[in-house]
């Protein structure tokens, strides 16, 4: 009995390593973790630190989203993405590509394209569309509103017209269209 309870379990964590999907994920690092960090996860990841392609509620204190990624995903110190579509609640949240939804934490960072809400204390992005809300806010290229303590846009026609005589950002309100 014994044998064949070692055996199933054997059958059953090679299929799972195999397979190019799985509902489940545990890790401590990407590299140790229950599947490999190209396996994509539809369901729940649960990490220390974890990275994988996703569609799935991803909880942990590091979370990693690679490639075209989707959910929820809440961690105790950072996320990290390509692009993700959904809610990323974290200290520190970064996206490299694209980012559609809501950003939470200390700092949110977005390198490529961000359509959405960013709520933190630093809110910063290259390309924006829609409502940073924090203390202070940063958009290269911004079309819709920053509310904050400072707030800049990089693009605004506002500043090009006057470079030497207003400053490049806004107390309180900012917007761009």
């Amino acid at each position: 009995m014994k044998k064949l309870l070692i055996l199933s379990a054997l059958v059953v964590s090679v299929a799972g390593v195999q397979a190019e999907e799985s509902a489940f994920q545990a890790s401590l690092t990407p590299d140790i973790a229950v599947h490999s960090k190209t396996t994509q996860i539809n369901g729940l990841a649960l990490s220390v630190w974890g990275e994988n392609p996703q569609h799935a509620l991803a909880l942990g204190f590091v979370n990693g989203s690679t490639g075209d990624s989707k959910g929820f995903t809440w961690s105790f110190i950072a996320n990290y993405s390509d692009s993700y579509t959904g809610v990323a609640w974290a200290l520190v949240n970064i996206s490299h590509e694209r980012f559609v939804g809501w950003q939470d934490g200390v700092v949110n960072y977005s390198e490529g394209y961000f359509k959405g809400f960013q709520s933190g204390w630093v809110n910063v992005s290259q390309e924006f569309h829609g409502l940073q809300w924090g203390l202070v806010n940063y958009a290269e290229n911004l079309r819709g509103v920053q509310i904050g303590f400072i707030n800049v846009a990089r693009n605004n026609p506002w500043f090009k017209e006057f470079p030497d005589k207003l400053a490049t950002g806004f107390p309180i309100v900012n917007w761009s269209f």
